[in-house]
Protein backbone atom coordinates (compact mmCIF):
# COMPACT_ATOMS: atom_id res chain seq x y z
CA UNK A 1 0.00 0.00 0.00
CA UNK A 2 1.31 3.67 -0.73
CA UNK A 3 1.34 5.67 2.58
CA UNK A 4 -1.12 8.13 0.14
CA UNK A 5 -3.50 5.67 0.30
CA UNK A 6 -3.41 4.97 3.82
CA UNK A 7 -6.75 7.18 5.36
CA UNK A 8 -4.26 7.34 8.53
CA UNK A 9 -1.33 9.44 6.53
CA UNK A 10 -2.32 13.26 6.20
CA UNK A 11 0.02 15.83 6.61
CA UNK A 12 -1.36 19.70 6.71
CA UNK A 13 0.55 22.30 6.45
CA UNK A 14 -2.17 24.01 8.42
CA UNK A 15 -0.74 21.39 11.41
CA UNK A 16 0.51 23.90 14.05
CA UNK A 17 3.57 21.15 15.08
CA UNK A 18 4.56 20.90 11.16
CA UNK A 19 4.93 24.28 10.75
CA UNK A 20 6.61 24.79 13.64
CA UNK A 21 8.88 21.70 12.48
CA UNK A 22 9.64 23.88 9.55
CA UNK A 23 10.36 27.41 11.01
CA UNK A 24 13.22 25.13 13.38
CA UNK A 25 14.17 23.36 10.05
CA UNK A 26 14.53 26.85 8.04
CA UNK A 27 16.50 28.65 11.06
CA UNK A 28 18.35 25.61 12.14
CA UNK A 29 19.35 24.72 8.31
CA UNK A 30 20.91 28.57 7.54
CA UNK A 31 22.88 29.16 10.81
CA UNK A 32 24.68 26.09 10.15
CA UNK A 33 24.90 26.84 6.64
CA UNK A 34 26.16 30.46 7.98
CA UNK A 35 28.99 28.31 10.02
CA UNK A 36 30.22 25.98 6.77
CA UNK A 37 30.38 28.57 4.47
CA UNK A 38 32.54 31.49 7.23
CA UNK A 39 34.71 27.97 7.52
CA UNK A 40 34.99 27.72 3.90
CA UNK A 41 35.55 31.03 3.30
CA UNK A 42 38.57 31.30 6.01
CA UNK A 43 40.09 27.84 4.51
CA UNK A 44 40.63 29.84 0.93
CA UNK A 45 37.47 28.45 -0.47
CA UNK A 46 36.00 31.23 -1.50
CA UNK A 47 37.48 33.88 -3.95
CA UNK A 48 35.96 36.70 -5.19
CA UNK A 49 34.14 35.58 -7.53
CA UNK A 50 32.83 31.71 -7.19
CA UNK A 51 31.67 30.67 -10.44
CA UNK A 52 28.08 28.29 -10.14
CA UNK A 53 29.60 26.34 -13.00
CA UNK A 54 32.60 25.45 -10.66
CA UNK A 55 30.44 25.06 -7.82
CA UNK A 56 27.89 22.41 -9.38
CA UNK A 57 30.74 20.83 -10.91
CA UNK A 58 32.14 20.09 -7.05
CA UNK A 59 28.98 18.64 -6.29
CA UNK A 60 28.81 15.98 -9.10
CA UNK A 61 32.16 15.49 -8.15
CA UNK A 62 30.70 14.33 -4.42
CA UNK A 63 28.53 12.51 -5.84
CA UNK A 64 30.84 10.62 -8.03
CA UNK A 65 33.07 9.95 -4.71
CA UNK A 66 30.05 8.58 -2.91
CA UNK A 67 29.44 6.01 -6.21
CA UNK A 68 33.41 5.06 -6.14
CA UNK A 69 33.05 4.46 -2.32
CA UNK A 70 30.11 1.91 -2.74
CA UNK A 71 32.48 0.48 -5.84
CA UNK A 72 35.28 -0.08 -3.25
CA UNK A 73 32.44 -1.94 -0.85
CA UNK A 74 31.79 0.98 0.88
CA UNK A 75 34.25 0.62 3.73
CA UNK A 76 34.90 2.77 6.15
CA UNK A 77 36.01 6.48 5.60
CA UNK A 78 39.65 7.18 5.98
CA UNK A 79 38.36 10.84 7.46
CA UNK A 80 35.71 9.73 10.15
CA UNK A 81 35.92 5.78 10.54
CA UNK A 82 32.54 5.67 12.34
CA UNK A 83 30.79 6.06 8.72
CA UNK A 84 31.25 4.16 5.36
CA UNK A 85 32.79 6.12 2.66
CA UNK A 86 29.02 7.05 1.04
CA UNK A 87 28.00 8.91 3.91
CA UNK A 88 31.25 10.71 4.50
CA UNK A 89 30.98 11.70 0.65
CA UNK A 90 27.17 12.53 0.95
CA UNK A 91 27.90 14.34 4.11
CA UNK A 92 30.34 16.44 1.43
CA UNK A 93 27.92 16.56 -0.61
CA UNK A 94 25.36 18.24 1.88
CA UNK A 95 28.31 20.43 3.15
CA UNK A 96 28.88 21.73 -0.48
CA UNK A 97 25.44 22.23 -1.56
CA UNK A 98 25.02 24.68 2.48
CA UNK A 99 28.50 26.52 1.45
CA UNK A 100 27.46 27.40 -2.02
CA UNK A 101 23.80 28.59 -0.52
CA UNK A 102 25.18 30.94 1.51
CA UNK A 103 27.97 31.77 -0.93
CA UNK A 104 25.55 32.71 -3.56
CA UNK A 105 22.70 34.21 -1.41
CA UNK A 106 20.28 31.25 -2.30
CA UNK A 107 17.22 30.79 0.02
CA UNK A 108 17.56 26.84 0.59
CA UNK A 109 15.99 26.21 3.63
CA UNK A 110 12.67 27.66 2.60
CA UNK A 111 13.21 26.25 -0.78
CA UNK A 112 13.52 22.51 0.58
CA UNK A 113 10.23 23.66 3.11
CA UNK A 114 8.06 24.87 -0.15
CA UNK A 115 9.43 22.46 -2.58
CA UNK A 116 8.38 19.69 0.24
CA UNK A 117 4.97 21.17 0.63
CA UNK A 118 4.54 21.32 -3.41
CA UNK A 119 5.88 17.89 -4.07
CA UNK A 120 3.05 16.51 -1.20
CA UNK A 121 0.30 17.46 -4.03
CA UNK A 122 2.08 15.37 -6.51
CA UNK A 123 0.64 12.13 -7.37
CA UNK A 124 2.57 8.29 -6.25
CA UNK A 125 6.20 8.75 -7.62
CA UNK A 126 5.15 11.82 -9.50
CA UNK A 127 3.58 9.64 -12.02
CA UNK A 128 6.69 8.11 -13.45
CA UNK A 129 8.17 4.54 -12.81
CA UNK A 130 10.97 5.56 -11.27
Amino acid sequence: MNPEDDPAFEISHEDHELQQLEHEFVEAFSNYAAYIHRCMELKGFWPQNREFKELLLLLHTEISEAAEGLRHGNKPSEHIPEYSAMEEEMADLVIRVMDMGVGKYLSLAQAIVDKMRFNQTREHKHGKEF
